[in-house]
């Protein structure tokens, strides 16, 4: 079996996530509505809140280790498909996606620039620098 990346913020994943399954098409496409279908529920279309059962796949998704290579820029952006999919009627003006801890960085090596939804947090910016990313606010 082959080795997971432990996460520690969910948001840095789903940022991750989005560029592996959505930009290089690395990992299964997940489709809100298909996987709706698929378990039998019902979820509000209209709604800016995250979707239990959406945040829940992704929670529980593992990201093989092998991948973290691939990952070499991040670019969190309200109109990400993965935030869609998790919150189809989210408008990016909330805190919903904010990346809080930034030690994830750590299992990326070839890493070097990110775009973050903005959070005001200049010392994040100031220590995804000193690790040599290219980071700034959306």
């Amino acid at each position: 079996m082959s080795q997971t990346i432990p996460f520690t913020d969910f948001n840095f994943k789903l940022a991750v996530v989005q560029e592996l399954m959505y930009n290089q098409e690395l990992l299964p496409k997940f489709d809100l509505r298909e996987y709706a279908a698929e378990k039998g529920f019902t979820y509000d279309a209209g709604s800016v809140e995250a979707v239990p059962e959406a945040s829940a796949y992704f929670e529980a998704l593992e990201v093989p280790a092998e991948l973290a290579e691939k990952i070499t820029e991040i670019e969190m952006d309200g109109g990400n498909e993965i935030y869609l999919e998790i919150a189809p009627n989210w408008d990016g003006e909330d805190s919903l996606f904010d990346v809080d801890e930034f030690a994830d960085v750590a299992h990326f090596p070839n890493l070097k620039s990110m775009t973050l939804l903005f959070t005001g947090n200049e010392e994040a910016l100031e220590s995804l620098r000193a690790r040599g990313i290219e980071a700034d606010w959306l």
